[in-house]
């Protein structure tokens, strides 16, 4: 099972800073919660959907929804804690249209 985030203005996804390494995110901090990448278990590209609608209300395709997103699945724990009991699955998100590092998804 799987949580979606929803972030402000009811876009998906909570605001995280990410610290990268080689091959993707290697830390990020939820607040003041620093969790350490174990595992980097999957990436895709995505896309918004087309019905989505733009800052305006109106739907339709734009150069913002056609925009793509990167995404990386990892294991992470929280510093200081045993990955072996106490790792979770999170999906991030790097937004180049806002700039940002999102948190999508938190698997349980």
């Amino acid at each position: 099972m799987s949580r979606v985030l929803a972030g402000a203005g009811g876009r998906a996804g909570e605001e995280v800073q990410v610290e990268q390494g080689p091959s993707g995110p290697a830390e990020f901090w939820r607040g003041q919660t620093r969790y350490v990448v174990g595992e980097l278990l999957d990436s895709w590209v995505e896309s918004a959907p087309w019905w989505q609608t733009d800052a305006t209300g109106r739907g339709g395709a734009s150069a913002e929804l056609v925009a793509t997103r990167q995404v990386w699945r990892v294991e992470a724990v929280r510093a200081g804690r045993s990955r072996m009991s106490f790792a979770g699955v999170f999906d991030l998100s790097w937004e180049p249209t806002g700039n940002q590092w999102l948190l999508v998804r938190v698997h349980d």
